[in-house]
C-alpha cells in the first residue's frame, strides 16, 4: 500500500463505472485510497465496482453525476467532503465520442461531445478548486486522448476537445503550482474498453498495423500511468501529458 503512498487519501473519479474509469477506481483502491465516482447511467455497474472497492478494505461512494451539470459537480464535492471528511484527488475521465465526418455532424454530436469532454473537466476542476486552494494542497490527473495530440479524420470534435483538456491542463498547473498543486494529464492510444470494442475488425487491424508496439493497451495500463501521475514519486512533476498510446502518437 505504501509504494504510491495514497493510503487514506480521498479521490473522485469521473465516469468511474467502466472502462478506464473503473481500472483507475480499483487501482486507487488497491493502493489505499478512498474512492468516489461518478456515473451517468449504469447503476449496476457502479454498485458493482463499489462492492469490488470495499472487498479491499476501502470506502467508495458512487454518484450519479451528468458532469455538464456545473450545479451537479459542485453538489457532489460537497457531498464527497461531507463523506469522507476531506479531498486530495481529482481524476478527469468522464468523456463520450460522437464521430463522423465534419460534413456530417450535426450541432449535437459537436455539443455534446465538447460539453462532456471539455466543458466536463472544467464543472468539476472548478468546483475542487477552491478546497485545493484552501488546503495548499491537490492532485489532479485529466485524461485527455492521443487524439488530441495525433487526430485521426472524423472526429474533430472529440479531437479538439481532447486538445483542449491538454491546453486546460497546462494552463491551470501554472497557476495552481505555487499552492502545491499538481496538474497532469494522460493521453490514452487505443485501449480495449466497451468503446474500442464497437470498432470493426478491419479499422482494429489497420489501427495495430500503425502502433509501434503492435497491439492495443488495457485500461489497467492507463491505471497505472494515472498512478504514478498521483504518487509522490511523481511530485517534481506537473503540466506534463503522458502518452499511454504504444508509441501511436509518435
Amino acid at each position: 500500500m505504501e509504494e504510491y503512498q495514497l493510503r487514506d487519501k480521498v479521490a473522485i473519479v469521473t465516469g468511474g463505472s467502466r472502462g478506464i474509469g473503473r481500472a483507475v477506481v480499483l487501482a486507487l483502491a488497491r493502493q489505499g485510497a478512498y474512492c468516489a465516482f461518478t456515473y451517468s447511467s449504469h447503476r449496476e455497474a457502479a454498485e458493482t465496482l463499489a462492492a469490488e472497492v470495499r472487498e479491499v478494505g476501502r470506502r467508495a461512494l458512487p454518484i450519479r453525476l451528468d458532469v455538464r451539470d456545473f450545479d451537479g459537480a459542485k453538489a457532489m464535492i460537497e457531498q464527497v467532503k461531507s463523506e469522507f471528511g476531506r479531498l486530495d484527488i481529482l481524476v478527469n475521465n468522464a468523456g463520450i465520442t460522437r464521430d463522423r465526418s465534419l460534413m456530417g455532424m450535426s450541432r449535437e454530436d459537436w455539443g455534446d461531445v465538447i460539453d462532456t469532454d471539455l466543458t466536463g473537466v472544467f464543472n468539476t476542476t472548478r468546483a475542487c478548486i477552491i478546497t485545493f486552494l484552501k488546503q495548499k494542497s491537490g492532485q489532479i490527473v485529466n485524461v485527455s486522448s492521443v487524439s488530441g495530440i495525433r487526430p485521426m479524420a472524423g472526429q474533430v470534435n472529440y479531437a479538439a476537445a481532447k486538445a483542449g483538456v491538454i491546453g486546460f491542463t497546462k494552463s491551470l498547473a501554472k497557476e495552481v503550482a505555487p499552492y502545491n498543486i499538481r496538474v497532469n494529464a494522460v493521453a490514452p492510444g487505443f485501449i480495449e474498453t466497451d468503446m474500442t470494442s464497437q470498432l470493426g475488425e478491419k479499422f482494429r487491424e489497420k489501427a495495430v498495423e500503425q502502433i509501434p508496439l503492435g497491439r492495443f493497451g488495457t485500461a489497467e495500463e492507463v491505471a497505472q500511468s494515472v498512478l504514478f501521475l498521483l504518487s509522490d514519486t511523481s511530485h517534481y512533476i506537473t503540466g506534463q501529458v503522458l502518452q499511454v498510446d504504444g508509441g501511436l502518437g509518435m
